[in-house]
C-alpha cells in the first residue's frame, strides 16, 4: 500500500497510509514552534475524521517534557473520538525517555530498539535472591554481606558495591527490578535543562538527585536511592510536582549535573560537592588580603576551586588550564593529550580564583604582574596529589595551568629522559611497551633498542641487542641518534657509555625511555652518578622516574571482609577514620588455595622540579634527597599499596613480602 502526501505542516511532514495518518516531525522536539507545528497538524487530521495517529520520530534526536505533554494531549483527544496515537523510529535517547517516564501509559509504542520488557513484579523478593539469580555474586557472597550490614549499618547493596563483588549498575538493575523502578544509563538528551532548573544547583548537589522530565503533575527524578523518602518529600515541597524515582549511578549524576549547568555562567556553583575525603594541603599564610583575596577566602570560591580539582583528578586529567578573556574565564583540562573546555565563569570571578590558588600554592597573592611558579598538595579519592602550579600575566589577567604529575603527564614532554626502575620481574618492561602503544602515531619516528625484542608493535622501529658480533646496547644508540628519531626506548641502561649517550640524546631534543635495576625511584639519581654520568647534565636531562612492583590480587571467588584491628589502625594512622575495612582470600580451587589471583602494580613517581635539579646538580647523598622528597610529600610504593590494600585489591601482607623482599 503506498504512501499518499498530504502536505507540511511547516516543521512536520503528514502523509497517509490507508487509514492511517503518519506525522513526522523534521527535527528534534526541544523547541516551542515544532510542537505547535506537531499539534496543529494532529488536530487538522482529527477534525477530517483520522483518528489513527502514527508520529514517525525517526528524525527526532531528543524530546522535551514539553514535547510529551504534547504527544500525551494527541493521545487524549484521539482517544476521545474513538482512535489512538502510536510512536514508531525512536532511537535509543529517546526510547529511554519514553521507559523512565512510563509513557506507555498513554501513547503505544510500535518498534523502539530501546523499549525493554516490563520488569517482572519483584517485590517480595530479596535483592540478594535477585543478584544471586542472576549470576552477579554468589550465596556466600550475600551471606558474609549480612553479616557485615549488622556491623556497619550499611545497605546491602552498598556493601556489595564496596567489596567489588557486583557493578554499581549490577545493583541498581536488581533492585530496580526488586521495587519495579526503572533504571537509566544517564547522559545528555535523556534530561530536559528546563526540568533540572526546577532546583538549584546548591539543593541538587546537596541531595544528591537530578530532575529529568516532568509529565502530567510529576517530576521524575534520578537518583541512586529509590527509598530517601525525605529527599522526595522535599522535592516535592520545592517543586509541587509528585516525585517519581529513577535509578542511575551516582557518578553518572553528577557528571550531567556538571554539563546541565556548565552553561550557566552566572553561578559559581558549578561542580559536585567536594567529597568528604578531599583536604587542601595548606601551608602557613599571611593575613593582609586585598579585597580580591578576601572574596578568594569566601566560601563559594573555594568550593569551585576544590571542586574545579576534585574533578580533574577523578577524570585523569593532566593539567587544568585556566584562561580570562575579556567577557570569561575559560576552564579547560587536558585529558590523553587534548584539551576540553570544560566550564566558563564570569570574568570577574577570575582574579578570585587566581588569588585562591596563590593561596594554595602558599606564593605571593599581590604579585600579578610577574610569572610565578609553585605547588600544590590535595588528598582526594584516599590519596595525596602533589600539582605543579604555573601563572603567567596576559592581556586580560594571569593565565594559571595546574600540572597533575602522572605517567602519561610525563610522557606529554617532547624530550627529555623518563626511566622506570624496580628489580627483575617487577614489570619495567611491560610498562615502557605500554608507554610505546600510547605515544605511538604515525606522526613520529619511535626506535627502540632491546634484549630481546619481546613485543612487536606496529610503525615502530625495533631493534635488538647482539653482543656477541659487537652490536651494544651503546652502539645501536649511537647509530639511532643519526635516524632522525623523536622517541627513543632503551631497554636497560647498564654501562657508562649508554648511560652518557642515552643523557646526550636527551638533551639533544629527544624523548628518551629507558630501564634501571633500583629498587626505588630515588636510586635511579644515585645510579646514573655512580656510573659517572655528569650531575649537572643529568639534572637538566632527568624529567620523571617511576619504580613499581607486581602485587598479587585476593582472588574474588573467595574474597572476604574483615574490620582492621586497633594493631593495625595504630600501625598505619587509620585513627579517626571509623571502620576501617580490610579483604583477603580465604583460599579456593581457583585459586589453588592461596587466596590470591591475578596481579597488580603499584608504583612511586618522582617528578623532577627545580628543587631536585639543584640537588642533583650538587650531587646530593640519598639521604639528602629522600629528606627534600619528604618535605614534597611524596608517596613512597608503599602508601600506594596501602591504598590498593584499602580498596580491597590486595593485602597488607602482599604488599609487605613484595616490598621488603
Amino acid at each position: 500500500m503506498s504512501a499518499t502526501p498530504e502536505g507540511i505542516t511547516s516543521g512536520v511532514l503528514k502523509t497517509k497510509v490507508g487509514v492511517l495518518t503518519n506525522l513526522a516531525p523534521r527535527a528534534s522536539l526541544t523547541e516551542a514552534a515544532l510542537n505547535s507545528d506537531l499539534v496543529a497538524a494532529a488536530t487538522s487530521s482529527l477534525r477530517l475524521g483520522d483518528v489513527q495517529l502514527v508520529v514517525d520520530l525517526g528524525a527526532v534526536q531528543v524530546l522535551n517534557s514539553a514535547a510529551l505533554e504534547t504527544l500525551a494531549d494527541i493521545q487524549d483527544q484521539a482517544v476521545r473520538l474513538g482512535g489512538w496515537l502510536k510512536l514508531a523510529h525512536a532511537n535509543a535517547i529517546v526510547s529511554d525517555i519514553l521507559r523512565l517516564t512510563g509513557f506507555t501509559r498513554y501513547v503505544s509504542l510500535m518498534d523502539s530498539p530501546g523499549e525493554n520488557p516490563p520488569a517482572t513484579a519483584g517485590k517480595s523478593r530479596r535483592l540478594g535472591d535477585i543478584l544471586v539469580d542472576r549470576g552477579v555474586v554468589s550465596e556466600e557472597q550475600i551471606e558474609e554481606a549480612v553479616t557485615l550490614q549488622k556491623i556497619t549499618t550499611k545497605r546491602m547493596g552498598q556493601i556489595i558495591i564496596d567489596n567489588g563483588w557486583a557493578s554499581e549498575m549490577d545493583v541498581l538493575s536488581a533492585l530496580g527490578e526488586q521495587l519495579e523502578v526503572p533504571v537509566i544509563r544517564l547522559r545528555a538528551g535523556v534530561y530536559d535543562a528546563d526540568v533540572v532548573n526546577l532546583l538549584d544547583r546548591k539543593t541538587l548537589g546537596r541531595l544528591q538527585v537530578m530532575p529529568l522530565q516532568q509529565l502530567r503533575g510529576e517530576v521524575f527524578l534520578a537518583t541512586v536511592d529509590p527509598q530517601a523518602m525525605p529527599v522526595f518529600d522535599e522535592v516535592e515541597r520545592r517543586t509541587g510536582l509528585r516525585v517519581q524515582p529513577v535509578l542511575a549511578r551516582r557518578e553518572d549524576i553528577q557528571n550531567s549535573l556538571n554539563d546541565a549547568c556548565a552553561g550557566n555562567i552566572d553561578t559559581i556553583e558549578l561542580f559536585d560537592d567536594v567529597d568528604e575525603d578531599f583536604e587542601v594541603i595548606e601551608n602557613n599564610l599571611p593575613d593582609d588580603y586585598s579585597a580580591i583575596d578576601e572574596m578568594a577566602e569566601g566560601s563559594p570560591v573555594i568550593n569551585l576551586v576544590n571542586s574545579l580539582v576534585q574533578r580533574a583528578i577523578r577524570d585523569g586529567a593532566s593539567d587544568i588550564h585556566i584562561e580570562p578573556s575579556r567577557h570569561k574565564s575559560r576552564v579547560r583540562f587536558r585529558i590523553d593529550g587534548v584539551l576540553y573546555e570544560v566550564t566558563t565563569v564570569r570574568a570577574e570571578l577570575h582574579p578570585s580564583i587566581v588569588s585562591r590558588l596563590k593561596v594554595m600554592a602558599n606564593l605571593d597573592i599581590a604579585e600579578r604582574r610577574l610569572p610565578q611558579d609553585g605547588r600544590i598538595q590535595v588528598h582526594t579519592q584516599g590519596r595525596a596529589v602533589d600539582m605543579r602550579f604555573s601563572s603567567l600575566p596576559g592581556l586580560f589577567g594571569e593565565k594559571v595551568v595546574l600540572r597533575v604529575p602522572t605517567f602519561k603527564s610525563l610522557l606529554g614532554n617532547t624530550h627529555g629522559l623518563i626511566l622506570v626502575t624496580g628489580p627483575t620481574g617487577s614489570g619495567k618492561t611491560t610498562s615502557l611497551y605500554a608507554a610505546l602503544n600510547y605515544l605511538n602515531s604515525i606522526e613520529k619516528n619511535i626506535v627502540t633498542i632491546e634484549d630481546p625484542v619481546e613485543y612487536q608493535i606496529e610503525i615502530v622501529n625495533q631493534n635488538e641487542v647482539r653482543d656477541q658480533i659487537g652490536l651494544s646496547f651503546s652502539t645501536i644508540l649511537r647509530h639511532t641518534l643519526r635516524q632522525d628519531p623523536d622517541i627513543i626506548m632503551v631497554g636497560e641502561i647498564r654501562d657508562r657509555e649508554t648511560a652518557e649517550i642515552a643523557v646526550q640524546a636527551a638533551l639533544t631534543g629527544h624523548l628518551v625511555l629507558s630501564t634501571l635495576h633500583t629498587n626505588h625511584a630515588i636510586g635511579a639519581i644515585t645510579r646514573m652518578i655512580d656510573m659517572d654520568v655528569e650531575p649537572y647534565l643529568l639534572s637538566s636531562a632527568l624529567i620523571g622516574v617511576v619504580a613499581q612492583r607486581l602485587v598479587r590480587t585476593i582472588c574474588p571467588a573467595c574474597k572476604t571482609s574483615y574490620l582492621a584491628g586497633p594493631e593495625l589502625v595504630s600501625q598505619y594512622g587509620w585513627e579517626g577514620e571509623g571502620q576501617v575495612q580490610l579483604a583477603r582470600g580465604r583460599g579456593c580451587s581457583e585459586c589453588y588455595d592461596s587466596g590470591y589471583r591475578g596481579r597488580l602494580g603499584i608504583h612511586e613517581m618522582l617528578d623532577v622540579d627545580d628543587g631536585l635539579q639543584r640537588l642533583i646538580t650538587a650531587n646530593a647523598g640519598r639521604d639528602e634527597l629522600a629528606g627534600y622528597l619528604q618535605q614534597r610529600d611524596f608517596r613512597p610504593l608503599f602508601e600506594d599499596g596501602l591504598d590498593h590494600a584499602r580498596a580491597g585489591e590486595t593485602t597488607i601482607e602482599e604488599i609487605s613480602r613484595v616490598i621488603k623482599a
